[in-house]
């Protein structure tokens, strides 16, 4: 499944076949290198999953195969608008360094106070000396921040190859997906998912909860749930949400762990139980049980598309990664267009070693629910605002490689 010819979101924007000759300039390419670090030979910071940066590489190979320059920008991690050694592009430099040598890369974003502000004096910096921008950070364009938004108001621009698949996959979803189409949903706070989830049940065929944000469904539909993460501001519009016409799964059986004991990387103390319907009071829980994994696998596998977003207990512990596991290998074994939504969906898929029997897993956790709360971003606005975009009207088809 793609976007195709009748993807709104691909409308007026323009892609790498908009932008002019490129032999001989300089393009600006902003990218999402927000790897994750770990230590390396002699304690020296090493890149351990350079899934990102080897999304990135046909962008690269067209621009330079055109004859341009390209350097590169990202971001890495939360340094505060200043230089921080945790933060250093080394690791990262030197692993794009083996990957794609002629591509130069520029210091962290974040040492600047000027990114996150949108300070235009930083566009201005960021712009200087380039001939073309190059936006293929899909995990950052739902921020409005100066190297997404910048750019496009001086430079001719285009979204990257990358971008633009995320694009066709997840416009796609907002469009015709193949059904039964269903959702399944998991992470911590159910705060920041009400939105999509409530443009998502206008959409999809049914929806599995998981994760912490399951226990104040639980609460809303009148269980206890002993001393688990609940929001209790949002009951009531999760009761809202459970009473409307399209079906919303939630576990039947619970994982879940005795009262002050710890959990998380590096906790293995504290009895663990399998409860049906209520959580004992005290007791925490922390991933779907049995009973639930079959329920949801079983809706999973008559799906004609399943997008998967979140996972499903505290999947970094043990204990507790059960639920995640089940769902992931029900989504590889999924006959239908399985589409996994980034962040900690995307990591366990890979650590599982799933992830080459998914159809599409994408770079933006957070940009992929806003793209499909909102129908739009701040990126892609600032992109069709460029020089070079075609009529808004236009509609757009494959990637131009």
């Amino acid at each position: 499944m793609t976007g195709g010819d009748d993807n709104p979101i691909l409308r007026g924007l323009p892609l790498l076949g908009d932008l002019p000759p490129l032999d001989g300039t300089s393009v600006l390419v902003r990218v999402d290198f927000n790897v994750p670090l770990g230590v390396g030979e002699r304690g020296a910071p090493t890149v351990t999953d350079d899934f990102r940066i080897r999304s990135a590489l046909p962008t690269f190979r067209y621009l330079l195969e055109r004859g341009a320059k390209v350097t590169a920008c990202t971001h890495l991690g939360r340094p505060d608008g200043a230089p921080d050694a945790r933060w250093e592009m080394t690791p990262v430099r030197d692993r794009l360094a083996e990957l794609a040598p002629q591509v130069q890369l520029l210091d962290n974003l974040r040492f600047q106070p000027g990114e996150c502000d949108n300070d235009p004096a930083f566009v201005d910096k960021l712009v200087n000396g380039h001939d073309a921008y190059v936006n293929d950070a899909f995990g950052v364009s739902h921020r409005a921040h100066a190297s997404i938004v910048g750019p496009p108001k001086f430079l001719p621009s285009a979204a990257g190859l990358l971008l633009q698949r995320e694009l066709e996959v997840l416009g796609g979803l907002l469009g015709l997906p193949q059904r039964p189409f269903v959702a399944v949903v998991g992470g911590a706070k159910v705060t920041d998912k009400l939105g999509v989830l409530t443009k998502l049940l206008d959409r999809v065929d049914a929806l599995l909860v998981g994760g912490g944000m399951a226990f104040t469904f639980l609460a809303a539909a009148g269980h206890d749930v002993g001393a688990s993460m609940v929001d209790h501001d949002q009951i009531d519009r999760c009761a809202d949400l459970l009473a409307g016409d399209t079906p919303i799964l939630l576990p039947s059986d619970i994982v879940a762990l005795e009262p002050g004991a710890g959990y998380g990387c590096g906790f293995d103390q504290g009895q663990v139980v399998i409860v049906e319907d209520d959580v004992p009071a005290g007791w925490v829980g922390l991933d779907i049980g049995p009973a639930t994994v079959k329920a949801y696998s079983e809706k999973i596998a008559g799906a004609g598309t399943v997008l998967w977003n979140g996972p499903m207990g505290v999947f970094e512990d043990d204990r507790f990664c059960a639920g995640t596991t089940g769902v992931a290998q029900a989504v590889a074994e999924c006959r239908g267009f399985t589409v996994v939504g980034g962040g900690d969906s995307a990591a366990a898929v890979d650590a599982i070693g799933l992830a080459d029997r998914i159809d599409f897993i994408s770079t933006g956790g957070g940009a992929s629910l806003e793209l499909l709360e909102h129908g739009d971003l701040p990126g892609l606005v600032a992109l069709r605002g460029a020089i070079n975009a075609p009529a808004r009207g236009t509609s757009r088809g494959r990637p131009s490689s």
